[in-house]
């Protein structure tokens, strides 16, 4: 059983990870659309402001899932996804001639790879007990746990009908 404090230091985690991704979308991307597209050209995406429209897909769908603990392991795959493609386009530090340029982008990129680890890290462990998802992995135990006659009295009650598989 998770204590108090797990659910509380994932819950914050979770919080952190999100909030670089939606501030980059709700505060830069959204509002600077067209500036930002015409950099991501500079940069050298392809179709950058179908590409810009997808990021901040993939930032708004992931930075929420991430908050309410929702289908976290598909908002980090989502972050994820993001994540090394901003990194590969904006921070290749193995382009950059200049060395103080360079140490800077290598340091923006490790950052983005430290990032990446965190959400590794929620789609290995799952969001934590403070979460949607660990809410529905609760009520989906109970119910599985729950008595025969008690699941009759379900079905009877609601119409539906449980079923579990082996694994």
């Amino acid at each position: 059983m998770a204590t108090a404090l797990q659910g509380l230091v994932a819950l914050c985690a979770r919080l952190m990870l999100a909030a670089i991704f939606l501030a980059s979308a709700i505060g830069n991307k959204i509002p600077q659309f067209q500036a930002t597209s015409e950099y991501m050209l500079q940069q050298g995406v392809p179709q950058p402001k179908l590409a810009l429209v997808g990021a901040i897909g993939l930032l708004l769908l992931g930075g929420l899932a991430l908050i309410a603990g929702a289908w976290t392991r598909i908002g980090a795959m989502f972050l994820l996804i993001f994540l090394t493609a901003a990194t590969y386009y904006f921070h290749d530090f193995w382009t950059v001639a200049d060395s103080s340029i360079r140490q800077l982008q290598t340091i923006q990129f490790m950052k983005n790879v430290a990032i990446g680890g965190g959400l590794l890290s929620l789609v290995a462990f799952g969001p934590g007990p403070w979460s949607v998802d660990a809410w529905i992995d609760r009520r989906r135990e109970e119910v599985e746990s729950a008595p025969a006659s008690q699941q009759q009295a379900r079905v009877a009650r609601t119409g539906q009908k449980t079923t579990t598989t082996a694994a």
